[in-house]
């Protein structure tokens, strides 16, 4: 009785067709192009501290976006009818 063959690791880069995770969750945020500003401005100037103005201008879209969610799911909890213990 032989074991069987080990598969090797999906090494398969995923094409420029599919859609990156991260890049579809920030344009759910509505902050994508501000996102792709850092981007663009981290490729022409290779150093962070050059682009901190984009920075922290995708940063308070993040932030404003994350304080609106938190709102949200707080107003869907006060609807839920509470439960007894």
């Amino acid at each position: 009785m032989t074991s069987p063959t080990p598969q090797p690791h999906n090494r398969r880069r995923p094409s420029e067709d599919e859609e990156d995770p991260v890049d579809h969750m920030i344009v759910k945020t509505g902050c994508a192009q501000l996102h792709y500003a850092v981007q663009d401005c981290m490729a022409e100037n290779q150093d962070w501290r050059k682009c901190q103005p984009q920075v922290q201008t995708f940063k308070n879209c993040m932030v404003a976006y994350q304080k609106t969610k938190r709102e949200e799911l707080t107003k869907h909890r006060q609807k839920l009818p509470q439960t007894q213990s």
